[in-house]
């Protein structure tokens, strides 16, 4: 089982205020912003994150969260997309959620929009699955702060479950 770190929420503020973009840094190929992919199209990138901030039953669930990104730098949830890109976009999300849901026990999906015009501007989905079990208590957003700790996993960990859900994404767009 892993064990919760603490998150230093202050350097995280001062990186996505002051540093570059995550996510367009990552489209990039910069090196300090690797993440797993999962998925990849023209329009949207789908990845794990690099520091789940939850403690999950099993090894492989304290890596399952993921965003989903356009790959165009937009700023707006909605006013940055037409209605078509909007509607893939979303189609994107709710696959992500069930090869989730298809790889790991998962009692709920949550998708939240977060950032802000003033850090993390670059518009991204959280596509977060909740395995069963966990407290009420410590549900919903107390299950997805930072200031709860993170949980430090294995690169091979991460790869691991990146390549079972890009399969299982490949497999949704064929099949």
């Amino acid at each position: 089982m892993h064990v919760r770190q603490p998150y230093d929420l202050e350097a995280y503020v001062e990186r996505t205020r002051n540093g570059p973009c995550f996510i367009c840094a990552l489209l990039s190929g910069h090196p300090d912003y690797r993440h797993h992919i999962i998925y990849e199209d023209d329009l949207a990138v789908a990845f794990l994150a690099q520091a789940p901030n939850k403690e999950g039953r099993t090894l492989v669930q304290a890596v399952d969260y993921t965003l989903v990104v356009p790959r165009e730098h937009r700023e707006h949830v909605t006013g940055s997309f037409t209605p078509e890109e909007y509607l893939r976009l979303q189609s994107l999300v709710y696959r992500v959620g069930e090869a989730l849901r298809a790889e790991l026990p998962t009692e709920r999906v949550y998708v939240l929009s977060l950032g802000s015009q003033q850090g993390n501007s670059h518009v991204h989905w959280h596509v977060v699955p909740l395995p069963p079990g966990v407290r009420y208590g410590e549900q919903q957003f107390h299950f997805l702060m930072a200031e709860n700790g993170k949980i430090e996993v294995t690169p091979e960990e991460h790869a691991n479950l990146a390549v079972r859900l890009w399969e299982r994404l490949k497999d949704q767009t064929s099949g």
